[in-house]
């Protein structure tokens, strides 16, 4: 009888062998592809090469880390043979990892990158290179700049152990946004610049890539912003336009209407630098600095929402932003993949007077994925222009 069983399961060991692997404790996604390599022959293979009473005549013996590669193979080929990714996909992709990265990583990492991207720096000021998606000050514990701006500070000493120097945040940036930081090294060089802020003479330009063109050209908007709730499906809130003036009933003049009581006054100049594509690249110079501004002033008041700006592109919802067919085929992307796409907002440029007569002038190059949204929309830098 122990004969008879031994023969049968010699015979069949394949079949036995399927059913050891199924009886393991696996997740739904695991037995599909367990099932798919097995139905690839993989296992079959295997069983016939070493099964009993083959030339060794020892017991076949499966090795999980074995198995497990091998699904993993599986997994990534069939993902590729459906999931085609474009270059810029994979671009986007590869953005938004390195952004998560930074985020996460050790505080020394992030203070060493900073310090490569170093700017400016003098006895009162230091102007670094923020990267995409990295928080300026962030309440969770999560690694923003602010939490590494003691290290940085050390790095700049030298790491010498008893150092005095400080660096202080002046002028902040969104998370998404990228370019120019300015730090002050003392609090009296922080209060002098926020003083010289208030009175409008620090200058700061940011460059947009924005869907549509502005019409006019260039101009000055002049529109209060305040934050409403949004009602619907998803409620959420979100700084709006709070105009006061709107058409009259007739429709050949304004009416000047009562001021939100929480509305900000809001005021950005604009200059469109070059467009193609049904895309436009914009200079943006704000003078004041309500939340939000250059994005609600662009999607808005000028109807040219910036390109990645998932927030604004919609008001009454929540959702990726929505491009037009044409600006998917030159960005080489799919709408269902728009989401990751990263704001196209860069802090250009910072003008800031100088003890002496001349200006303090800082220029922040572009990053890369900017530059090459550039190149893929056909928009010529101002540089570029001059050059030709």
């Amino acid at each position: 009888m122990n004969s008879c069983r031994r023969m049968a399961c010699t015979s069949d060991w394949s079949s036995g062998l399927n059913t050891l692997f199924f009886r393991i404790r696996l997740r739904p996604k695991l037995r599909r592809c367990l099932g798919t390599t097995l139905s690839n022959g993989w296992l079959r293979g295997t069983a016939v090469k070493h099964a009993p009473g083959a030339d060794t005549g020892e017991k076949p013996r499966l090795r999980a880390i074995d198995l497990a590669r091998r699904v993993q193979q599986e997994k990534t080929k069939s993902q590729a043979a459906e999931f085609p990714v474009s270059g810029q996909q994979s671009r986007v992709m590869e953005l938004k990892r390195f952004s998560l990265q930074l985020q996460n990583v050790h505080p020394n990492v992030l203070a060493k990158h900073l310090h490569r991207s170093m700017l400016y720096q003098d006895k009162d000021i230091v102007v670094i290179s923020k990267p995409h998606g990295v928080p300026v000050r962030d309440d969770s514990g999560a690694t923003s700049v602010s939490s590494v701006l003691p290290v940085l500070s050390k790095i700049m000493e030298g790491m010498k152990i008893k150092s005095g120097s400080q660096l202080l945040l002046c002028l902040g940036l969104e998370k998404e946004t990228t370019g120019a930081l300015l730090l002050a090294r003392s609090e009296e060089a922080a209060e002098h610049i926020l003083s010289l802020h208030r009175n409008n003479q620090v200058q700061r330009k940011y460059w947009v890539i924005a869907i549509g063109v502005p019409v006019p050209s260039e101009g000055v908007i002049d529109i209060p912003i305040t934050e409403r709730e949004v009602t619907g499906p998803q409620p959420h809130y979100k700084m709006a336009l709070s105009p006061l003036f709107r058409m009259n009933n007739a429709g050949d003049g304004v009416t000047r209407v009562r001021a939100h009581r929480q509305s900000h006054p809001a005021v950005t100049k604009y200059k469109v630098l070059d467009s193609s594509s049904g895309c436009s690249l914009v200079e943006l110079q704000p003078f004041t600095g309500v939340k939000h501004q250059l994005r609600v002033h662009m999607a808005f008041a000028l109807a040219c929402p910036i390109l990645g700006d998932h927030k604004y592109s919609h008001w009454s919802k929540l959702a990726p932003q929505k491009l037009p067919e044409r600006v998917l085929g030159k960005l080489g992307l799919e709408q269902s993949k728009i989401r990751y796409l990263p704001l196209h907002l860069h802090s250009r440029q910072l003008i800031l007077p100088g003890a002496s007569e001349a200006d303090i002038t800082v220029s922040c190059p572009l990053p890369k994925y900017f530059t090459h949204t550039l190149k893929r929309l056909h928009l010529i830098l101002p540089d570029e222009k001059e050059n030709k």
